[in-house]
């Protein structure tokens, strides 16, 4: 295990030319990033999911419930052993075929087992109310870590001057403020990271698993590392438009349109700008130009830019699919009811008005039932936010 953590922690990966651990311990003049900081993490994360499950039930449900959104779920599918077995063992989309045998067994029309699959797969769907407080509780963490990030950032000189970041790096020591900051964002993608496994299943599970690894990979290989000041502006631009789009996502839900309409706008501005021009312009200039010059490169250097360029696809490609969600609805809105969130449901599972293709009534011929739910299910995704905060309509950055 010794030789393990000696080789993971070779200096000549992580620090420039001769620098060494021993020079980035803590004296009394100075504190530096330590590997074990993060450790506090772990506890703070479950302290921040209990939080948020106060802050569910006392504080969100009753806003919700004053903005009368509704606490009852779908109508619950009619018991049946036989259905409850293929819907559970074999298939909950059963095609032709089967609805035939199925309804020659039951002796039921197939319409009326079309409509039991709908109904029972709407009873594993989350109510209206459980969405408005899942995102309600991401609403506020995202403003109040934004607010904080904007609060601290402006006091610091590398906001102004981004070639402040690699002045006297790696020996830059470490506040409190920037601690903090770091803890704090590192502990709610942890709270994230498990509490996907109580939250509302999205089809994008898998994605946005891996999504929330690679973030807290990169928060802590920033610490790690001493890449702290920037690291903190990328994490500041990045929460700057989730908020706008767990706002648009309660104001859908409380069926308040025209805001809803709004606040998708904005994020799509905000988002896009920040992504497809601050970041380049702002980020990658700093950490690929600047740094190059002021402390040149190393092997970690090149790992951390490595990310941060792939970062920069993948904000590309959720650029892309917002302005599709936004054609898309604006092609299909009629005299001014236009929703991008209902719309965007072919391009963003985690929009939660689109579950699947189920909420509707079934057309009566079978043939052209069937192949609207097949269709229905070729979805289009993209993950919000980014590798360090969540997909564009998701949640997630």
């Amino acid at each position: 295990m010794a030789g393990i953590l000696a080789w993971f922690w070779n200096e000549r990966f992580w620090l420039p030319h001769n620098v060494t651990w021993a020079d980035l311990k803590n004296t009394d003049e100075a504190a530096f990033p330590q590997a074990e900081d993060l450790y506090l993490a772990c506890p703070l994360a479950f302290c921040i999911f209990m939080i948020r499950l106060v802050f569910e039930r006392f504080i969100a449900r009753p806003c919700a419930l004053g903005l009368q959104i509704q606490a009852n779920g779908p109508q619950k599918a009619q018991p049946n052993a036989i259905l409850e077995k293929v819907f559970t063992a074999i298939t909950k989309h059963p095609d032709e075929k089967r609805l035939e045998g199925l309804s020659k067994q039951l002796d039921w029309d197939v319409r009326t087992i079309q409509r039991w699959f709908r109904q029972r797969r709407n009873q594993e769907k989350p109510s209206t109310l459980a969405r408005f407080c899942e995102s309600m509780w991401r609403f506020t963490f995202y403003l109040y870590i934004f607010t904080y990030g904007v609060r601290f950032l402006k006091k610091t000189p590398w906001l102004w001057n981004t070639r402040e970041c690699w002045y006297d790096y790696p020996y830059q020591p470490l506040t409190v403020d920037i601690h903090y900051y770091y803890i704090l964002e590192l502990s709610f993608y942890l709270s994230l990271l498990f509490s996907q496994f109580t939250d509302i299943r999205r089809k994008d599970f898998l994605i946005m698993f891996l999504h929330h690894l690679a973030t807290i990979s990169l928060i802590t290989f920033a610490y790690v590392n001493n890449m702290a000041r920037v690291g903190t502006l990328v994490m500041c631009l990045h929460d700057s438009a989730d908020v706008l789009v767990e706002a648009a996502k309660m104001a859908n839900y409380a069926k308040f349109q025209r805001l809803c309409n709004l606040l998708f706008v904005m994020f799509a501005m905000v988002f896009i700008s920040s992504r497809l021009g601050v970041y380049p312009v702002w980020i990658l200039n700093t950490t690929l130009f600047e740094s190059w010059e002021i402390v040149g490169p190393y092997p970690s250097w090149w790992v951390f830019n490595l990310l941060l360029i792939l970062l920069q696809f993948l904000h590309s490609f959720w650029s892309y699919l917002i302005v599709k969600i936004a054609c898309r609805a604006i092609s299909r809105g009629k005299a001014g009811k236009w929703n991008p969130l209902h719309v965007s449901k072919d391009d963003c599972s985690d929009i939660e008005s689109s579950s699947d293709e189920d909420n509707g009534p079934p057309p009566i011929p079978v043939q052209k039932h069937h192949n609207s739910t097949t269709n229905g299910t070729n979805k289009v995704h993209g993950t919000n936010g980014y590798l360090s905060a969540g997909a564009p309509c998701l949640d997630e950055h």
